[in-house]
């Protein structure tokens, strides 16, 4: 299969893109500054933000190969803080490169995947896009849209044979908890008196998640399924057992839940 990944320079998508280039299909990976490289595998310089870099990326693919089979969201970041004290600037930088970003992408890809009457997209949304998480919401803003954007894309492309997949990880440890980017505000810790202990948790969790190439073996067989399921939680049993929760509890229950476990 031909594939195309963006964000391949670490985390989940350098761990997407050996897995899937070592169970031998055809990888492509979007990079804004790639130190490392995988043998085997199709730089593109691309950044998510530019729209002629990501149509170019997408029409590189397309001129080597005749096809993508498989596309896969995975570029984003993320932004902490109190929503109070997060900028401006902050919240619409968050969803550009989380949201638009995946429908930079998308504008291009999904009218070669119709006319090719098939394919895949695989979009990376989180567990924080099915819970607004504290000290995290603009994070789990973008998120959401990912989940907003996808249903509703999944139900144009129903007859197309064009497959669409979310996938909902959990906490991973991997160089996104050192990249994020957080709000050091003096008056927000004096604002919020448990952002600190709420941050340390978050961190905590992450550092000591499961290991991306967990995600990778998970993400290599949903490659290969025929019909994949409309979303995968790919997490600990303790975060899959929230998402259930979440379902299953009045409101107000669940939100006393994660009050207690981030310490607010």
């Amino acid at each position: 299969m031909v594939i195309l990944i963006t964000g391949i320079t670490s985390g989940f998508g350098k761990a997407m893109a050996e897995r899937l280039s070592a169970d031998g299909h055809v990888v492509y990976g979007t990079h804004r500054r790639a130190t490392e490289f995988i043998s085997g595998v199709n730089y593109i310089k691309a950044d998510a933000t530019d729209t002629v870099e990501v149509e170019a990326a997408v029409n590189k693919v397309i001129e080597a190969e005749g096809r993508i089979d498989v596309f896969i969201n995975n570029a984003g970041m993320g932004i902490g803080g109190p929503l109070e004290f997060s900028s401006l600037e902050d919240a619409r930088y968050q969803m550009d490169v989380n949201w638009m970003g995946m429908v930079r992408f998308l504008h291009y890809v999904v009218p070669v995947m119709r006319a090719q009457g098939y394919g895949k997209i695989i979009c990376f949304s989180s567990i924080g896009g099915l819970m607004g998480l504290p000290f995290q919401g603009l994070y789990s803003a973008s998120k959401f849209a990912i989940e907003g954007y996808c249903e509703s894309l999944r139900l144009e492309l129903r007859k197309s044979g064009v497959k669409v997949v979310v996938i909902e990880p959990g906490d991973f440890a991997t160089r996104f908890t050192a990249q994020r980017k957080s709000v050091s505000d003096p008056e927000a810790h004096k604002a919020y008196p448990s952002y600190a202990a709420s941050l340390a948790r978050i961190e905590k969790d992450e550092t000591t998640g499961l290991k991306p190439e967990y995600l990778a073996g998970k993400i290599s067989a949903i490659v290969k399924k025929k019909n994949p399921a409309y979303s995968y939680i790919i997490s600990t049993f303790e975060q899959r057992l929230s998402v259930t929760l979440k379902k299953l509890l009045p409101a107000s229950w669940f939100a006393s839940i994660l009050s207690s476990y981030y310490k607010l």
